[in-house]
């Protein structure tokens, strides 16, 4: 049985086929969802339409077939029909406020697992692919210590450090079932994927996504069943992971990195960002510059952009950016006054190369 927060078929289909429609921005689904009334609207749903309801031009790359929009929308709701997926519109009770108020909210979001946890404490914690073993260390740690305290952890279930972090959470969870502690006030850890809600990547995290329903956490993507897996999917991804909470934890990250993209959609919405101090561990500063003399030959060929060149860790210790070197010292700075850590770090130390 299909869950959602949509109260019929009819209407769940039109929020499916306006979700599809990516010419539209998040508030003019809006204004089409409170106009169209049922599926006839839909398949004479013209661009001059949408134009005039809109009031602005609409620059379509391909040819516009509603009655193919609402195939493919009918085709999705069947998967998650099967599947058993949850649909949040972002109008209901239950999707985060936190997502609601960035500046690109998906409009739909498609789920497997415990939804309610979406309104909980939470802490996004994220790092590159090519982790060092101190990071791995530092991200299970973390994000166990962060589940002890019943916060959760939102990551992106990439390799590295979104994959350790997702495990410590998990980790919490069995260590106490194993000692037979009661886990209802434990964190759980929540998964934002790139890919359609029905596909795992990479393939090797299938034990792991399965792990995480299993703990009581929850799988997200704002991309419907079937929908191919595309390359600007994974910064989409990141925008929701900055988005759900309050903070960021950048655990390892050479410049240019997807987890400072994380990090810039953050600052850019109002959050926090953090460091963990094992960004500066030396394996992790050799990366780092062999990053940023990679970045400087491909921007000289002008295959990166100058904002990927320039997004280093740098950017944000200069712009306040505190560093921690464990959870707690994580919450110890949430309580301080502003800025203070910001104004103790040596940033000629930090990036020093023994």
């Amino acid at each position: 049985m299909l869950h959602t927060h949509i109260n019929s078929k009819e209407k769940l289909l039109i929020h499916l086929f306006l979700h599809r429609i990516t010419f539209l921005k998040f508030d003019e689904k809006n204004i089409l969802a409170k106009r169209i009334q049922n599926l006839d609207d839909l398949n004479n749903l013209s661009l001059l339409q949408m134009q005039t309801l809109l009031n602005r031009e609409l620059k379509v790359k391909e040819k516009w077939n509603p009655s193919e929009n609402l195939r493919m929308a009918e085709i999705a709701l069947n998967y998650c029909q099967k599947l058993d997926i949850q649909i949040l519109l972002n109008q209901d009770l239950e999707y985060p406020e936190l997502l609601r108020q960035i500046a690109d909210p998906p409009y739909l979001l498609f789920c497997r697992g415990d939804i309610n946890i979406l309104a909980d404490r939470c802490v996004s914690v994220v790092g590159t692919r090519r982790i060092t073993p101190e990071g791995k260390n530092a991200a299970i740690e973390f994000a166990y210590s962060a589940v002890l305290d019943s916060c959760n952890v939102i990551s992106g279930l990439a390799n590295g450090a979104d994959g350790f972090a997702h495990q410590g959470a998990i980790d919490a969870y069995f260590d106490y079932c194993e000692k037979g502690l009661d886990t209802m006030k434990l964190g759980k850890t929540i998964a934002v994927m790139p890919t359609s809600i029905d596909v795992i990547t990479p393939a090797s995290h299938k034990k792991l996504a399965s792990q995480i329903i299993q703990s009581g956490g929850l799988l997200i993507s704002e991309y419907e069943p079937g929908l191919p897996l595309a390359k600007w999917h994974f910064v989409g991804r990141n925008r929701i992971i900055a988005g759900l909470s309050p903070a960021t934890l950048v655990v390892e990250a050479p410049a240019g990195s997807g987890a400072l993209i994380t990090a810039d959609f953050a600052l850019e919405n109002g959050r926090d960002v953090f460091f963990h101090q094992v960004a500066f561990n030396q394996i992790a500063k050799e990366i780092d510059k062999l990053s940023k003399n990679e970045l400087d030959k491909a921007f000289e060929q002008k295959k990166v952009s100058k904002f990927k060149k320039e997004n280093t860790i740098e950017k944000y210790l200069e712009a306040g950016a505190p560093v921690i070197k464990d959870y707690k010292d994580y919450c110890q700075v949430l309580k301080e006054i502003p800025g203070k850590r910001a104004v103790e770090i040596n940033q000629g130390e930090l990036f020093k190369l023994d």
